[in-house]
């Protein structure tokens, strides 16, 4: 016998989850759609993460997963307590704050000098050039760089040498590392770094433009005024995504550039993770040091994100 009840609450509840059965049912190619990504997200990113136990074993390959001791958090304070971590963190954080300082805002310039084009010829021409470095391989910019900078042969020490009667050690001498690394990166990755940033510029009402010349506004009194506070809720998302990476300085670009001149401020995470976990073979330490990198990571984005929502009411989530 079905007992009625006039539970409101309950009613509220019913009726939610059959509206929502029928929005599926009713989508259901929509949501067919989703599923070959779900799956991917599900088998590639979050079934391995079971991996990360290793970091709390150790891992030894002979006895397998399951066998291997479990040690807790000594991989962690043997991290903490090498004499390497502190160089490793310096070194990281540096080039981390150069990209954000240097990198980060060039996307934003470039599109809004690209926007002030009227020329759309010559913009698209501007585009496509900016935007064809982000598909040549670092290992390409790695070898035009020494190309050009190599003090045996190369174009810009050639130069040097013939004005000045001197070649400078660009990819020996550890104060030239740093600049060499910002400067590659902003070369390749400037323009394709646009591409958001002009979408979000063709957002702006055009009435908003309209208006502020009528009111007798200049072109960098239209671009303070009326641009940069339409463009600023990209620029914080962007931020915040940029925020969580900030000890993700790049493995490859990195290992390329680095020698055994400039290894000690070459040498960041990313590298200290690939020559303890594949050369020496010391898993269960080089994914403890994976995971602290996540775990900061984790931790910037929510702050950051805190903290946007605080002072501009615009955030991630």
């Amino acid at each position: 016998m079905r007992v009625a009840t006039n539970n409101p609450t309950l009613n509220l509840e019913t009726k939610y989850r059959r509206e929502m059965w029928r929005k599926i049912r009713k989508d259901k190619w929509y949501y067919l759609l989703l599923l070959p990504g779900i799956i991917y997200f599900l088998v590639f990113r979050y079934g391995p993460m079971w991996g990360i136990l290793i970091a709390f074993k150790n891992y030894m390959p002979f006895l397998g997963f399951w066998k291997s001791p479990w040690v807790g958090f000594q991989n962690f304070e043997d991290f903490f307590a090498n004499p390497d971590f502190f160089k490793l963190l310096r070194n990281t954080l540096l080039i981390s704050f150069y990209n954000l300082i240097f990198t980060f805002p060039a996307p934003i310039i470039l599109a809004l000098l690209l926007n002030e084009v009227k020329n759309a010829l010559f913009k698209r021409t501007v585009q496509t050039l900016v935007y064809i470095p982000h598909f040549i391989s670092m290992t390409i910019v790695v070898s035009l760089t020494y190309i050009f900078l190599t003090t045996q042969g190369g174009f810009v020490n050639n130069w040097l040498y013939e004005h000045m009667g001197r070649k400078i050690q660009f990819l020996t001498d550890p104060k030239w590392f740093r600049p060499l690394i910002i400067i590659q990166t902003i070369w390749k990755e400037t323009g394709w770094g646009t591409i958001i940033f002009l979408a979000a510029l063709t957002n702006i009402n055009p009435s908003l433009y309209e208006a502020a010349i009528v009111d007798g506004a200049k072109r960098w009194q239209q671009m303070r005024y009326i641009t940069l506070p339409c463009l600023m809720p990209t620029v914080i998302i962007l931020l915040i995504l940029r925020l969580g990476g900030i000890l993700d300085t790049g493995f490859e670009q990195i290992y390329l550039m680095m020698n055994s001149l400039n290894r000690e401020v070459a040498d960041v995470f990313d590298t200290y993770v690939y020559t303890m976990g594949i050369a020496r073979g010391a898993f269960s330490y080089s994914t403890a040091v994976g995971l602290f990198k996540s775990i900061v990571g984790i931790v910037l984005i929510q702050l950051s994100n805190l903290l946007a929502r605080k002072v501009s009411d615009i955030s991630l989530f």
